[in-house]
């Protein structure tokens, strides 16, 4: 550890997203493997370490010839192996296995990429919980890729044959239920892996059951608020707001609060604030928020389920009540009231918890049948 932190290190500020953020919209469809995480799954540091680069090339690793080459990550916790011995023959898994994932070298050799074997956050000591004594930061991934408590740092020949660089963050088609998912070789198939994170927005204000009066506010304007972030270092370029379910859309302010590093490669979340007349929010039944990012993808209208629950990023949407005799007799004044889709956790609320406010179709057919949730 003493010669890690001799070393020339770096500090960057890099955003790390779960590959399950907005995860409980999903499983208010169809139940998935993961926890019920809201839209909060999210969080931006400063973290230092060494490049991972500079410790690759001190030990002799070249950037010649490096195709098919990866560098394994593997973490010291033992966790349970729940699928048996697995599909590599030289390399079976027991009944404990450790956490790892793998990148392929060049990206590993590349500067523009900013890996890093950290060791500090925020201008401190990494803590228990976020991976001490060191853990692995790539940024532009998914979090589950940055290995915390990192044990062993491996070049190999090939792609990692860890247990949970396949049996974690993965997209399987929304066909494939955990019955169908041990029948073939859906985990091993490279087509299904997450790696880099997907362009993402959330709205943050107006938040859940915020309630907003009518009389107190008509002529005046709102300020919607939210995040919005992208992987693999491209550039959020626009977020837009939508009152009318699609409609039309209008721009929001992007707040860039981190510049790109020396590459051009952006590593943390942006914000975005909206002023909207309350008089629109009037005549408004869902209030849609969509990103779009420097490779021009943007969020798409409709979710699609899959079995780890990972990789949402539909449309982000916020109900209007406008009852507006309901809310008289509750708070003495007419008011708008927000509903956003779920809260996490196990949390009540939310307009995808009822089943009039379940989407019809996520992929695997329709999700209500006669009146049921199928």
């Amino acid at each position: 550890m003493n010669e890690l932190v001799r070393m020339p290190s770096k500090e960057l500020p890099v955003t790390l997203v779960c590959a399950g953020n907005r995860r409980k919209e999903q499983n208010m469809v169809r139940e998935t493997a993961g926890f019920n995480f809201g839209p909060s799954a999210a969080a931006t540091s400063v973290w230092k370490g060494v490049p991972l680069r500079d410790l690759l090339r001190k030990a002799g690793i070249s950037d010649q010839d490096m195709h098919g080459k990866h560098v394994e990550f593997i973490g010291v916790e033992d966790l349970p192996n729940k699928v048996g011995p697995g599909p590599f023959q030289e390399e079976k898994w027991g009944k404990l296995v450790k956490f790892g994932t793998s990148v392929p070298l060049s990206r590993a050799m590349n500067p523009a990429y900013d890996i890093i074997v950290a060791y500090e956050a925020n201008g401190e000591r990494l803590l228990p919980d976020h991976g001490f004594p060191v853990r692995i930061i790539i940024p532009g991934y998914v979090a589950g890729r940055m290995i915390k408590w990192l044990r062993h740092i491996n070049v190999l020949p090939h792609e990692t044959r860890n247990h949970y660089h396949y049996h974690d963050n993965r997209i399987l088609p929304p066909q494939i239920t955990a019955e169908e998912s041990a029948k073939g070789n859906w985990w091993y198939d490279p087509s299904y892996i997450i790696l880099e994170l997907n362009i993402n927005s959330v709205i943050a204000s107006p938040c859940h059951n915020e309630m907003l009066s009518i009389a107190k506010n008509i002529g005046k304007d709102y300020t919607m608020s939210g995040y919005s972030y992208s992987g693999g270092g491209r550039m959020v370029t626009r977020v837009e707001i939508s009152l009318d379910q699609g409609l039309h859309w209008h721009l929001a302010k992007i707040h860039r609060k981190e510049r790109p590093n020396e590459y051009g490669m952006h590593w943390c979340w942006v914000w975005w604030t909206m002023d909207v007349p309350v008089s629109d929010l009037l005549g408004s039944r869902e209030i849609w928020c969509r990103a779009w990012d420097s490779g021009n993808n943007t969020q798409p209208e409709n979710m699609t389920w899959n079995l780890m629950g990972q990789g949402n990023n539909s449309i982000y949407r916020v109900r209007v009540d406008t009852n507006r005799n309901h809310m008289a007799q509750k708070h003495g004044d007419p008011s708008l009231r927000f509903e956003h889709p779920t809260q996490p956790g196990k949390l009540k609320g939310g307009w995808m918890t009822t089943l009039a406010g379940k989407p019809r179709i996520a992929g695997f057919g329709p999700t209500i049948v006669d009146g049921a949730k199928s």
